[in-house]
């Protein structure tokens, strides 16, 4: 009787990340690649039409990231198993990933035989969290949530401008500015607008463009 071969999806905006993937993939009995694609929405309708067993998903996607994607694909599938992969191991990005659904964070400098070992965990049903992923995550400084409004000031103050500025880009007071910045201060348990722009940055609260 043919064994049934985990049926895999690879989502990487690089082409030849993608190929690198799916090259090593199809080289094992119990793995194929089904599908490939270059972005979110791609991720998305070829989730649909193809319902693998496992995503290996890119964090950063150009337009729809990688955490987007897989909040969507989980909202529409409960059952959805899905690596996140990225050069990123900021402790916000980590925990966001996990937020949104996915059973496993991989840097993409983990070894070949890991990333098998992740696949096969996953595809069985487990967790998978290297001890670098787990340390970080058990890092995370705890925080109230930042809201929309503090993410839009923290978003400018990583661009290095002023209070003065980021009001009239926001359409608010100096004062209010002020305020927002101090919650922000607090909430990041730093003591001034540059600790802040490098934690942010750091943790992946922030992407820089």
């Amino acid at each position: 009787m043919k064994k049934h071969r985990i049926r895999i999806l690879v989502v990487d905006d690089h082409f030849f990340v993608r190929m690198g993937l799916s090259g090593s993939i199809n080289l094992e009995e119990d793995m194929m690649v089904v599908a490939e694609a270059g972005n979110g929405q791609q991720a998305i309708q070829l989730y649909r039409q193809q319902i693998p067993d496992i995503v290996l998903m890119d964090l950063r996607l150009p337009g729809m990231d990688g955490i987007a994607t897989t909040a969507t694909i989980c909202r529409e599938h409960a059952d959805a198993r899905i690596i996140m992969l990225s050069t990123y191991d900021g402790d916000e990005e980590i925990y966001r990933s996990f937020q949104a659904g996915v059973r496993s964070y991989l840097l993409k400098s983990v070894s070949r035989e890991e990333l098998l070992a992740a696949v096969r965990a996953v595809h069985g049903g487990q967790r998978y969290l290297p001890p670098a992923v787990a340390a970080r995550l058990a890092e995370r400084v705890p925080f109230i949530d930042l809201s929309t409004r503090e993410l839009e000031v923290l978003g400018l103050i990583v661009k290095g401008m002023s209070n003065k500025e980021i009001g009239a880009a926001l359409n608010i007071t100096e004062v209010t500015t002020k305020l927002h910045v101090g919650h922000i201060l607090t909430k990041l348990k730093v003591n001034d607008r540059t600790q802040a722009a490098t934690s942010a940055v750091r943790r992946g609260i922030v992407h820089l463009a």
